[in-house]
């Protein structure tokens, strides 16, 4: 399971022309899902996630995390994430996780993260999401679950 996690000053997604998503102060997480995760790669990465000290603390150092800031999280599945892009000039999809699959472990990453966390957003999975983001830093990292 891929998560690349950008710390924002605010972000939302938007679907056929509705807000369907935001946050204030936090991070975007694109979620990326590949055929061998399984719900122990999700508790995994959502442990990185909320872990991840990427917030500066009293000293200007990234020492904090996101419940300590108490920030938000906008989960946004992102399929492309998957994509094997070592040869050739168009991306392969074939790591990838199946849309069932992938829709399953997406579900249950963000009831998990629910329970773990008061502010959390999403997008619509598999729907075309325009996401909007003021990156912080800019501040953006690529977690995995292993």
């Amino acid at each position: 399971m891929l998560g690349l996690i950008q710390r924002v000053r605010r972000a939302s997604v938007e679907v056929d022309g509705k807000d369907v998503g935001a946050i204030d102060r936090g991070i975007l997480l694109l979620l990326g899902i590949e055929k061998t995760d399984t719900q122990a790669s999700a508790d995994k990465l959502l442990d990185k996630v909320l872990a991840y000290r990427i917030f500066a603390d009293q000293d200007n150092k990234m020492n904090c995390n996101v419940q300590q800031i108490h920030g938000g999280v906008l989960v946004v599945s992102q399929f492309t994430l998957a994509a094997d892009t070592r040869k050739g000039l168009r991306p392969s999809f074939s790591s990838a996780a199946p849309p069932a699959q992938a829709e399953q472990l997406y579900d249950y990453f963000v009831t998990r993260l629910r329970e773990r966390h008061p502010q959390v957003a999403t997008g619509i999975f598999a729907a075309d999401m325009q996401v909007s983001l003021i990156n912080d830093g800019p501040v953006t990292f690529m977690l995995q679950a292993d």
